[in-house]
């Protein structure tokens, strides 16, 4: 099994080949395909039916694709703040354990990112400054990788 590359800020983001090169361009296509084809075969007469349903196929498709990448994203980030929540309860201290519902959603999943020896203070400084997610992640020195985002 080949080796996995360390994770950083500017790397950490990923791509999805079979949605982002395949589902979504393919359903943009369908839809695009549909609309140009009620156009080729009008809109009056026995034509209209037809035409509407090939353009509501295609945005279906569309929809549905972009729905089912983003329901899953949405439950990731749930599972991520779970266990963000359980790993600051072991590292933190009685102070910041008591705080830590003050992170949003977003800093949780920054934070993810941060080794356990930094976590702590890097928490403290979030709350203090309210950073924003990408302040958190320029912050981190000891990058701890996610290697399972969908």
């Amino acid at each position: 099994m080949a080796e996995k590359k360390p994770q950083n800020l500017q790397n950490h983001a990923k791509l999805d080949p079979p949605f982002h090169f395949f589902l979504a361009p393919v359903a943009l296509l369908i839809l695009i395909a549909a609309v140009m084809k009620a156009i080729h075969n009008g809109f009056d007469g026995d034509h209209i039916v037809y035409s509407i349903e090939l353009i509501l196929g295609g945005l279906w498709a569309l929809v549905l694709t972009f729905k089912v990448r983003i329901y899953s994203l949405k439950v990731q980030d749930r599972v991520i703040r779970l266990e963000e929540r359980l790993r600051m309860q072991e590292l933190l201290s009685q102070a910041l354990k008591s705080r830590v519902y003050e992170l949003t959603e977003q800093q949780l999943i920054a934070l993810r990112f941060a080794s356990d020896g930094e976590l702590p203070a890097l928490v403290e400084k979030t709350l203090a400054g309210n950073l924003p997610p990408k302040a958190i992640k320029q912050a981190i020195q000891s990058w701890r990788p996610d290697y399972w985002r969908v």
